[in-house]
């Protein structure tokens, strides 16, 4: 059984930065791994993601505040996020791609508030 448990969201001041974590578990082979996310109101968007072996991909708007990595063994993957605005705020969801289907992360709240 596959899962992807994700961490790292909260509360964040205005202008700061965040990083989240999400940790794939399972038989299986990941060929990319990413994050999603969903504001109030608003449908889920692509945010990033990274694969094995291409660079990785941004939500163009974006690109200059996130950096997206992820370990050797490419089960783990992280979210950094700088100079976060309330407009950040949303649900991340976690996802990965693999040989066996896709699969999603149940979401990490991020709320970006003085």
């Amino acid at each position: 059984q596959v899962q992807l448990v994700e961490s790292g969201g909260g509360l964040v001041q205005p202008g700061g930065s965040l990083r989240l974590s999400c940790a794939a578990s399972g038989s299986i082979r990941i060929n990319l791994m990413g994050w999603y996310r969903q504001a109030p109101g608003k449908s889920r968007e692509f945010v990033a993601s990274i694969t094995r072996y291409d660079s990785p991909n941004y939500l163009e708007s974006e690109m200059e505040r996130i950096t997206i990595t992820a370990n050797d063994e490419m089960n783990t993957v992280y979210l950094q996020m700088d100079r976060v605005r309330p407009d950040d705020t949303a649900v991340y969801y976690c996802y990965l791609r693999s040989l066996e289907g896709d699969y999603w992360g149940q979401g990490t709240q991020v709320t970006v508030s003085s």
